[in-house]
């Protein structure tokens, strides 16, 4: 891979929660929600992150943003470490990385008009104001499929999907080269997601933007995303390009989770891998590999030693021991 092709280098990611008891709050432990994450993503390639709820995926995409400051690692954007920059240099590089929040209700202020929501960032950001400003709002409105005549409503007068095109516009409206996508469609009804999901690649087609995109299924990120990091209780387990992995995954929980697509046709059956017990705890993991006390193939290394993320064909790479014995 070039290094002049990357956008985003993630490495060594942690970000760890301390847990405080007592009077004098002192810290107990720590919940290690991301626990050293490793991954890349290209200038206009879509970067899909799955895994079930709690095993981090937000908290990166947060991090990634610097909303949520990293206990430690490094997020290379564009060739600027940005866990390094001062509240000034952050906010001229925040121009270029954008996020669609999952809720496209509760993101949206309910006080201010469309108009207003997604104008906002390029007057706090001095890119246009007055005409200027209206102009390119009514353009945004316009690529994302909204009405114009529709800019002085207020939020609770659109539905979700009117709502989350509205949040779609004010991720585009400072031009950036990256957008992390929270679930930007888990709140929608079924309906309604193909057409965001649709939208989303016609505005990176249009624009080359890149995406983190965040998911809970992995049937979602099939249809949007050029490679997919499955992530398991703060670490990701194995990546690969999307086809690679829907045709040849390797870890259990891969496994696991692709046993769970539904499958269209009424008459055709899968093999359901059900999981056994619950996720463990993120403040006391397991040791050695952390999926070992659910999984159907654990071997007696697995819960001794922690296994690495490795390569095992081109950009495909696994961190469970099956693959190396």
């Amino acid at each position: 891979m070039p290094v002049n092709d990357l956008l985003l280098e993630v490495k060594g990611l942690k970000k760890y929660y301390p847990v405080k008891k007592g009077i004098l709050k002192k810290t107990v432990g720590y919940v290690k929600a991301v626990d050293g994450v490793d991954f890349s993503i290209r200038h206009g390639e879509t970067f899909g992150l799955v895994g079930e709820s709690g095993c981090g995926k937000t908290t990166i995409g947060k991090s990634v943003l610097r909303l949520t400051e990293a206990t430690d690692g490094q997020i290379i954007f564009d060739c600027i470490d940005i866990l390094k920059l001062e509240k000034e240099e952050l906010r001229k590089t925040r121009r270029h990385m954008q996020i669609i929040f999952q809720d496209p209700y509760g993101s949206l202020n309910p006080r201010m008009m469309v108009s207003e929501l997604i104008g906002e960032p390029m007057i706090k950001h001095g890119i246009n104001t007055g005409e200027e400003n209206t102009k390119r709002v009514k353009d945004l409105m316009e690529i994302v499929g909204l009405n114009t005549k529709h800019m002085k409503r207020y939020p609770h007068e659109f539905s979700g999907g009117q709502r989350q095109r509205i949040g779609v516009a004010r991720a585009l409206s400072l031009n950036p080269k990256l957008i992390v996508c929270d679930e930007p469609v888990s709140a929608l009804d079924v309906s309604i997601q193909s057409q965001i999901l649709n939208l989303l690649e016609d505005l990176q087609k249009q624009f080359g933007i890149a995406y983190l995109f965040i998911a809970h299924g992995m049937a979602v990120v099939k249809h949007v995303s050029s490679r997919v990091g499955v992530m398991y209780l703060g670490k990701i387990v194995e990546i690969a390009k999307t086809d690679e992995i829907f045709d040849n995954c390797h870890h259990p929980y891969t496994r696991a989770l692709m046993s769970a697509i539904p499958i269209p046709d009424i008459a055709a059956k899968r093999d359901r891998i059900i999981l056994q017990g619950e996720v463990p705890n993120p403040l006391n993991p397991p040791s050695g590999c952390r999926f070992h006390p659910r999984c159907p193939m654990a071997m007696g290394i697995c819960g001794e030693e922690e296994p690495l993320l490795k390569g095992i064909t081109g950009d495909h790479m696994v961190a469970c021991h099956l693959t190396v014995c």
